[in-house]
């Protein structure tokens, strides 16, 4: 039976619900309050310089396979696809470890800096893809509506694993400090520190060395202007500075949502906006958690984001560039123990326009650089100032290059815009972390408990953080419709 459908939002698990529901048969409308679709996965274009100014990483390419072969369709037939060689490099105080494009490379840089670490690696990574395989291909694919889901035989022989953290994984098999950390990275994707992440996503890490790192050519909002084009073209209307202020319920049924004044009707509703913000749409009577549940939960970190225009071409840098020239567990500390601005932080830099000549100018360059923050800090204008200069002066000393002198363009980001923009919680910037208490079914649920024909999707619901978890946190949440409603 065709159902009139209303989605607040348009990340890419909105957009992702709605290519399904659309598909299925009914009548779907988007409704975003920016002047763009993607959510936080936007762009900036400014003097020729073009940012992706949210998501820039492109990991588990599978995972997209997967999504567009739902509808007879292939990624390339919206954007081309390229895999960085290398991946990354990682700046240590007194070092430069560069990830390669396939596991032979890689064991050989392991070897350069622990004599005897590849074979160890090696065994880690196959592991890690088990972990990947069954992840992927089963946990990830549940709702998260009751634990009985992820008892399985795979699981039940690797139970030790969600109680063993990564770091102690890692820890057992490798000791030289860069090569830990290089282990460890991946899994601050899932927002949460190495030594409260359970050790099966280990499977991270082969989404890293054993898939590799991509980039779709123009930038990551490549992939929302294909969604988008794939819900058109599947009939999903979709409206922009249309801001959802209210979820109207009637004998514990959602009827309507009220956007920019205009009361509009429903069969269903679905958000995929910030999950909190979500629930202060509906009277008190309705909303499934209190503030002290928000309140208790480990919060994926913000961010402190530049976007710069360099006038000029940079050496000595790829692609994706992480700064580990600082204490990796201070920062942690600092962001998830005794939340606070970060003494001498970690930070990340992408410059995409060094394999992609279309995201700068000729001659120039496209700069992204990350500061992970706890969410709730305080965001002014002279913090803002300070870290740049920090930052700067770091970067500069590591590549033995002057930038500051070669700006033409800059902006930033920080916790007022996430809330501002996406009503983020906190101003966090990738949702709830998946720590061992708050995996699949110990998630905010996909279907309301209080109200029926309510819906909820994205990073603070199941599979958890990131891309790739968005896009099935949509089709989940689009079969458990088809499921509960038709």
């Amino acid at each position: 039976m065709r159902k009139t459908i209303s989605i607040v939002g348009s990340g890419f698990s909105a957009l992702s619900a709605s290519c399904y529901l659309a598909k299925a048969g009914h009548k779907v409308s988007v409704y975003e309050k920016n002047a763009n679709v993607g959510g936080r996965a936007r762009q900036i274009v400014k003097e020729g310089f073009t940012f992706d100014i949210g998501p820039s990483w492109y990991w588990m390419p599978d995972i997209f396979d997967k999504f567009f072969s739902d509808f007879g369709k292939a990624t390339s037939d919206y954007y081309q696809l390229d895999k960085l060689s290398p991946a990354y490099k990682i700046f240590f105080s007194d070092d430069v470890i560069t990830i390669g494009d396939h596991m032979d490379q890689i064991c050989e840089e392991f070897e350069r800096i622990e004599a005897g670490s590849s074979k160890p690696l090696r065994r880690f990574i196959a592991k890690a893809q088990d972990n990947y395989n069954i992840a992927i291909n089963k946990i990830v694919l549940k709702p998260g509506l009751s634990p009985l889901e992820l008892v399985t035989k795979d699981t039940i022989t690797r139970l030790d694993q969600f109680y063993k953290t990564i770091s102690s994984e890692v820890r057992k098999n490798f000791k030289n400090p860069k090569l830990i950390s290089t282990l460890e990275f991946p899994v601050l994707f899932l927002g949460a520190k190495p030594n409260q992440t359970p050790s099966f996503y280990s499977f991270m890490n082969f989404a890293d060395f054993g898939l590799g790192t991509w980039h779709p050519k123009g930038g990551m909002y490549e992939i929302v202007k294909a969604i988008k084009t794939l819900a058109e073209s599947l009939g999903v209307t979709i409206y922009t500075d249309s801001n959802v202020e209210k979820i109207t319920v009637e004998n514990n049924k959602a009827v309507s949502i009220t956007v920019n004044n205009q009361i509009i009707h429903s069969d269903v509703i679905l958000s995929g906006a910030d999950y909190h913000h979500s629930e202060t749409l509906l009277d008190q009577k309705y909303r499934q958690y209190s503030e002290a549940y928000w309140e208790s939960r480990t919060f994926a970190p913000s961010s402190l984001l530049f976007y710069v225009g360099i006038k000029k071409k940079l050496k000595n840098v790829e692609h994706h560039n992480l700064f580990f020239d600082t204490n990796f567990e201070n920062h942690a500390e600092e962001i998830y123990d005794d939340p606070k601005w970060p003494k001498n932080p970690l930070f990340y830099v992408n410059f995409p326009s060094v394999t992609d000549a279309s995201m700068a100018p000729q001659g120039c360059e496209t700069g992204f650089f990350l500061i992970p923050i706890a969410p709730g800090l305080e965001d002014t204008p002279a913090l803002r100032a300070q870290y740049f200069d920090l930052i700067m002066d770091r970067f500069e000393a590591r590549t033995g290059q002057n930038l500051k002198d070669h700006i033409q363009f800059k902006a930033s980001y920080c916790v007022n815009d996430f809330i501002e923009d996406y009503n983020s919680y906190k101003g966090n910037a990738y949702g709830m972390a998946n720590t061992l208490m708050q995996t699949a079914f110990l998630r905010p649920k996909l279907k309301s408990k209080k109200v029926n024909g309510l819906y909820f999707t994205g990073q603070l619901t199941v599979p958890g953080p990131g891309v790739p978890p968005a896009l099935i946190s949509g089709k989940l949440v689009a079969e458990l419709i088809q499921q509960n409603e038709v």
